[in-house]
């Protein structure tokens, strides 16, 4: 036994020590250098550097080109109308603020398939030379934005805004041509807009003959599609003409005859006056900036002379309110000084602002284009007093106009108007659309489902005269919804819906009384008949007790 366990142990020392003596493995042979370096993964990933040396500014022009639809370029049809629409704001803008009676003339030529060109021309005062190129190729550009007065254009980028989308549809650049005198020129201008920049580029300048003694003639051709019915071209010029009686409009149509719409009256609208902000309507970082720029020495200066209905008195109440001195610097005061100013304002007692900025269309002359322009049985309007809403000024005014050749059975047609301009899209939207739906036209007579328009021969025009309309959005179809303007179009309404019922009522007992008219003429006779055959009466006879029978029954009905 002890040998087998010796002879197992030198076994084992033997085995260790030939795998000790075995050569050990080779190393792989390193690969020869191919003389390009090794590529490494390029990352995807942004720094600071990268990331500051893109950034660039971007003019408003750039971004409109990009965001046209805000603009109210949304699509061809819609594209036209919104053309002509800032042309013709324009135009009558340019004539009521001379005191010129406006004459427009509205042209469309198709020039090609989907592709038109629009031309607009007024008598108004024409456009100085060197402003030409800024007002036509340049967005933000105007001398309305800051003044408080009714007025149909507000921001100075609708018709630079139409010319840009012309450019980018077709290539073509906006053609002007004004004259301010007789004793003047016209001069000729063809102008594109340079899109990163947001200037003009003044391709032509020239003097040409014109035959207008004054005014302007604008031609846009523009990538579009021309359409009848609601919301078309057609239908705007139509709703412009009814809410503007002093207006007279040559429009011709690309595939009909020229329509003209004669002026209901020659007595231009009254002139609305630019007045200062009201305090109820300025907010806190608006009053800092007030501060800092205005010119008055003293804090109660500064208050009675840049807003309106603020005298001393209530300037110096404010002050009290808000514990600054009135004698205080303007441009000194602390953000907290402001603050309290601020905080003070709704605290005191402040008339309401004046309503001569407004230049609403009138009952009158409301009543008397209905009248002319609709076919219709009745006719009414109402114009509201003037109100508030955030320290501006607005008044409201409705027409209703009933039966004739309207659609019993279709939805009234609701005519929607801001500053007298009718308002064609976004109808959901609009503060008009909800204070007519929310209106209980049942009352009055007509069918209304829950939450919709009313059903009957109707059309309701509702006309909102401000300052400053509270749009939805730059394209100017909608106006937002303020509690306030809300409730004074109900209320504007409900008072022209009275009258309504009122007629629809009596026409509904005059069709009663009607009837019963018809039977009497139908049966009287044939008991004449009866009663001498069975008295044995002569005819004589029978046709006096026929008369006295008419007329027992005709006194006894109500008419």
């Amino acid at each position: 036994m002890a040998k087998t366990r010796a002879k197992k142990k030198t076994a084992r020392k033997k085995k260790k020590s030939t795998r000790a003596a075995k050569p050990a493995r080779k190393p792989a042979p390193k690969k020869k250098p191919t003389g390009k370096p090794a590529r490494k993964k390029r990352s995807t990933r942004e720094d600071a550097k990268t990331m500051a040396a893109r950034q660039r500014e971007i003019s408003v022009s750039e971004f409109f080109t990009k965001n046209r639809h805000l603009l109210g370029f949304d699509n061809p049809h819609k594209a036209l109308l919104t053309t002509v629409k800032e042309a013709v704001d324009n135009s009558l803008d340019a004539c009521e603020e001379a005191g010129i009676l406006p004459d427009l003339m509205v042209e469309i030529h198709e020039v090609g398939e989907n592709r038109y060109r629009v031309a607009v021309q007024d008598n108004g005062p024409g456009i100085v030379r060197g402003q030409i190129p800024k007002i036509f190729g340049k967005l933000l550009y105007g001398s309305k934005f800051h003044r408080l007065k009714q007025q149909r254009g507000q921001q100075g980028i609708g018709i630079s805004a139409a010319g840009m989308y012309g450019q980018l549809t077709t290539g073509r650049p906006v053609q002007i041509v004004s004259r301010t005198s007789k004793r003047k020129p016209a001069h000729k201008f063809r102008i594109a807009i340079d899109t990163k920049k947001n200037a003009p580029v003044i391709q032509t300048d020239r003097e040409v003959e014109w035959d207008a003694a004054r005014g302007t003639r604008v031609e846009i051709e523009l990538e579009a599609v021309y359409k009848k019915g609601r919301r078309s071209v057609d239908d705007y010029i139509e709703q412009t003409a009814l809410a503007n009686p002093h207006v007279a409009i040559h429009y011709a149509p690309p595939k009909d005859e020229p329509v003209i719409y004669e002026r209901v009256t020659k007595e231009p609208p009254e002139e609305a006056s630019e007045i200062q902000p009201h305090p109820l309507g300025v907010e806190l970082g608006i009053l800092l900036r007030m501060m800092k720029e205005t010119r008055s020495r003293h804090l109660r200066g500064m208050l009675t002379s840049e807003f309106c209905r603020v005298s001393a008195a209530v300037a110096n109440k404010i002050c009290e309110i808000a514990g600054v001195s009135p004698e205080s610097k303007p441009s000194r005061l602390s953000g907290g000084q402001v603050e309290s100013i601020f905080q003070a304002i709704p605290k005191v007692r402040i008339m309401a602002p004046p309503t001569s900025c407004l230049a609403p269309i009138r009952e009158d002359l409301l009543l008397s284009c209905l009248k002319k322009r609709v076919d219709a049985d009745f006719v009414t309007a109402v114009t509201r007093s003037p109100t508030v809403y955030r320290g501006n000024p607005f008044q409201i005014e409705v027409g209703l106009a009933y039966g004739g050749g309207l659609g019993a059975e279709d939805t009234v047609h609701l005519y929607r108007y801001a500053n007298r301009v009718p308002l064609q899209y976004q109808q959901s939207a609009c503060a008009i659309t909800k204070a007519v739906v929310s209106t209980d036209w049942k009352k009055y007579g007509l069918q209304q489902a829950r939450g919709a328009l009313p059903v009957g021969p109707m059309i309701v025009l509702v006309h909102i005269a401000s300052v400053w309309v509270p749009f939805t959005s730059e394209s100017k179809e909608a106006v937002a919804s303020y509690p306030e303007i809300i409730k004074e179009i109900r209320l504007a309404l409900q008072e022209a819906g009275r009258r309504v019922g009122v007629f629809v009522r009596k026409r509904r007992r005059q069709a009663d009384e009607y009837k019963k008219r018809s039977y009497i003429e139908k049966y009287i006779p044939h008991i004449g008949d009866a009663l001498q055959e069975i008295l044995g009466q002569t005819n004589r006879k029978r046709d006096k007790n026929v008369s006295n029978l008419k007329t027992i029954l005709e006194r006894s009905r109500k008419m």
